[in-house]
Parts: structure tokens; sequence; C-alpha cells
């Protein structure tokens, strides 16, 4: 006589309730129970509250700033792997410390590599994410990575516009081919801005490459830390004649100042998704939940279906 299979559970890290309650909503089930015990230290200590024994389990976290919310999603994969769980799926729609993902100057770490390893070794036996800062990252793991696209939300959002013009941009020549691939499926111009940093999040020198004169660009990077490069191109492109500059950024980290930036900036909007949740309000940014898209590719990872038709790009 065959033993059924343990229905799949969903767990969320405490960073990400509100986004796992949603992907778990459309999912079509609830989210598990999940107790966080402090100590007067700042040691925490995750726990089930419920069996997950044989269960294919999905722990919803992401792990951006500070380093608690990558160790709490590690200690609760450590603990689904200690309670006989058959499957853990880390769903991280935003894969922190991913900038660091090869050694630009002698003596620095591979952050994002050693990420990978300390997922695996806690006992991940997938990973799913979205929009990585490269996309190499994929290959420093031996576990399968579902790579999802946010393009998938943005672009549908973008033709609603219905924007004449339309030029699409890149914030730096590393993001070119992110760009490209937008402007494919928009049959739209691409312009590239050329930066020069004089250390990190500080630009001294920016050029555009290609022309944005009477048309409505949009940005498109994948996440947005201080705000300093899309403000300082959203300028440069106004005063060569754009007619109006927005920006598409996967993941809003929104550090320091950046609120303040964006709203004195000549952006009309940035459009963002909930894979981090903001800290304040703000009438110039629009957020997309991106929980349809994880929760039909989780749908789809339990019932062993194919996901191709979510890779737009």
């Amino acid at each position: 006589m065959a033993i059924p299979t343990p229905e799949p559970k969903i767990f969320a890290c405490s960073q990400s309730i509100v986004l796992a309650e949603k992907i778990a909503d459309a999912f079509g089930m609830p989210l598990g129970n999940v107790i966080t015990s402090h100590y007067s230290d700042g040691e925490f200590q995750p726990s089930f509250e419920e069996s997950v024994r044989g269960s294919r389990v999905f722990i919803i976290g992401s792990t951006f700033p500070n380093s608690d919310n990558l160790m709490e999603m590690l200690l609760m994969i450590d603990a689904a792997k200690r309670a006989s769980a058959r499957h853990v799926t880390a769903v991280m729609p935003y894969f922190g410390w991913a900038r660091q993902d090869r050694k630009d100057k002698p003596r620095v770490p591979i952050a994002a590599k050693l990420v990978a390893k300390m997922l695996e070794t806690a006992g991940a036996t997938r990973i799913i994410t979205m929009d990585l800062h490269a996309d190499q990252i994929q290959g420093f793991f031996e576990k399968p990575v579902d790579h999802l696209f946010a393009s998938t939300i943005f672009l549908p959002y973008l033709r609603s516009l219905n924007l004449e013009n339309l030029t699409i941009a890149s914030p730096d020549m590393g993001g070119s081919k992110r760009a490209y691939a937008y402007s494919k499926f928009l049959e739209s111009d691409v312009v590239i801005c050329y930066k020069q940093r004089e250390k990190a999040n500080v630009i001294s020198h920016m050029e555009l490459i290609g022309d944005v004169t009477g048309k409505n660009v949009v940005l498109v990077d994948d996440m947005v830390d201080t705000a300093g490069t899309l403000t300082k191109a959203a300028d440069v492109m106004m005063e060569r004649g754009a007619l109006s500059v927005r920006a598409i950024c996967t993941h809003a980290i929104l550090s320091g100042n950046a609120y303040e930036k964006i709203e004195k900036s000549k952006l009309v909007e940035l459009i963002v998704t909930d894979s981090i949740p903001l800290k304040q309000e703000s009438n110039k940014i629009r957020v997309l939940t991106c929980s349809k898209l994880v929760a039909d590719v989780m749908i789809r990872v339990n019932t062993n279906s194919s996901i191709s038709s979510k890779f737009l790009m």
C-alpha cells in the first residue's frame, strides 16, 4: 500500500511575513506556525510548531542586511532538515550579499559564493530567487536554482502606460543586457549610462550613450540602494531633452537618504516589487507585488511541472 505524500508547508522568516502571507494566499494554503525565541544578547531561535516530517517545506525570506535576516533563513533551513523534511526550498525573492560576486581587488571575499555554500550546508535542496545581481551566481550552487525575472511583472505595467517614443535605459554598462532584453519586448530604443565612481555609492561623472531628446525614458535595474545613480541619471536625461524619466528596480533596498533623493529628483515614478518591504511611503514609489509569480513557481515545483513559461528574459 502506497504511503501518501504529505502536503507542502510554507513558513516565513520574520522580515518577509507580509510578502509570505500574500504568497501563501496565492498558493492556496496558510502559513505554517513558527515561534522565534530571543535571548537578551541578540541570539534567537526559530521553532516550527507543527510537524514537517516528510513534507516539502518552503521557507520564504529575503536576505537583505542586516545579517540577522540571512542567519534566520539558515537556522530555519537547519531546523527543517533536522525535523526530517523531505525537501527544503529556500524562497529568497531578494538574494542578499550578491554584489560581492567576484574579486574586484586583492584580499576581498566572494560573499555570494559563501552565502550559497552556507545555504547548501544548512540543508537547502532548492533555491527560488528573483533578479540576481549577476546571472552567474546560479553557478555558485550545486543545487537547483530557479532564477525568476520580474520582467513578467513590470512589462504588463509598462505596456499599460502607453508611452509614446519609449526608450529603455540602463544606469550602467553592467545592466545593458537587461535593458536590451526589455527593449526587445517593447520594441524600443536603448540608451546606456556610462558612470565613473569615486568609491562605492559615490558617482564622480556620468555620460549618456544614445539620444533621449523627445523620449519617455524608463531606466531598468535590478536594485536601488542609495538611489544616487538613478536620480543622477534622471537629471542628466532631462537636461538632454527627455520628456519624462521613470525607473524600474526589482529590489527596493533604499538605504541612507534614498527616499529624500527620490522625492527631490526628476523621476516621475520609481516602480519596484515587494521583495523587500519599504521603510516608508512615498508618492513617487509604486510597488507591484511579486507574490503571484513566486507562488505560481512554488506550485509548479511542488507538482514537478515546467516553469519555462516564467522566463520572459
